[in-house]
């Protein structure tokens, strides 16, 4: 089992800048495919960014198509999600998300998952 833990969450303006980190440990890190979702009160968990074992692919949500980056040092085991222009829309659980080794951008292609950071963007 990948332990998953999230930092680098709070309260950002409208238009500000926030990133996101994602620190593993319980696997090597290389062997995983890295995710993060969001997910706002009374909604579903909705998919963010992918990126893949050798962060040479990545994609994105349309809706932060543009906006997001999703990154991974493999060195620290930990993957990013730089957020730029961010919009009171944006506000939500941020969660990290781990695969072993399927891909896809459903959340039952990933088994682990971390604890989850607030994000807020005040307007």
């Amino acid at each position: 089992q990948v332990q998953l833990v999230e930092s680098g969450g709070g309260l950002v303006q409208a238009g500000g800048s926030l990133r996101l980190s994602c620190a593993a440990s319980g696997r090597r890190f290389s062997e995983l495919i890295m995710a993060w979702f969001r997910q706002a009160p009374g909604k579903e968990r909705e998919f963010v960014a992918i990126i893949s074992w050798t962060g040479a692919n990545a994609y994105y949500a349309d809706s932060v198509k543009g906006r997001f980056t999703i990154s991974r040092d493999d060195g620290k085991s930990t993957t990013y999600l730089q957020m730029n222009s961010l919009a009171p829309d944006d506000t939500a659980v941020y969660i990290c998300a781990a695969s072993a080794g399927a891909w896809g951008r459903d959340r039952t292609v990933f088994d682990s998952w971390g604890q989850g950071i607030q994000v807020t963007v005040s307007s």
